[in-house]
């Protein structure tokens, strides 16, 4: 029986291999939401995510515009905060539960976005509540349809 030895060098880059794919593969199941450090909004929405029992990872970055870019979220349809989980973006001030439904069904979409920040949508509580949509988007394209719709 032949022994497999390997050098130091080759045992780093093993490791270096092993550790950097057990970080590249993202769980489905967590949403990473990316948000300035200074927007107690996005904060607030993050506290509504997890109420609703998601996982949430939370990066603070001072270009998010460069993020909301990179997943073709049109600059009409931005809002202070964007995520992904499971393929999706989910732009804005979206509610868990209609996160939860587009888990559910699966369609053909890019992501859900609630332009703007809308007075008494998720994280918005201010004690307005203005009637809002919650929109589905393709990536790059102004074209939504409505997905959801509050008072």
């Amino acid at each position: 029986m032949k022994k497999f030895l390997l050098s130091g060098s080759m045992l780093l880059i093993v490791t270096a291999v092993i550790i950097f794919s057990q970080y590249s593969l993202s769980d489905p199941n967590v949403m990473k939401v990316y948000k300035t450090e200074t927007c107690g909004c996005c904060n607030d929405w993050i506290d509504h995510i997890e109420a609703a029992g998601f996982k949430v990872e939370s990066t603070n970055l001072a270009q998010l515009h460069t993020k909301k870019i990179e997943l073709g979220i049109p600059a009409i349809l931005a809002s202070c905060h964007t995520a992904v989980i499971d393929g999706y973006v989910i732009e804005g001030h979206v509610p868990a539960s209609d996160i939860q439904k587009l888990l559910n069904l699966k369609p053909d979409v890019t992501g859900l976005t609630v332009p703007g920040m809308p007075h008494g949508s998720p994280g918005m509580e201010t004690g307005r509540v203005d009637s809002f949509d919650v929109l589905t988007f393709e990536k790059g394209s102004d074209k939504t349809r409505i997905w959801a719709s509050y008072p």
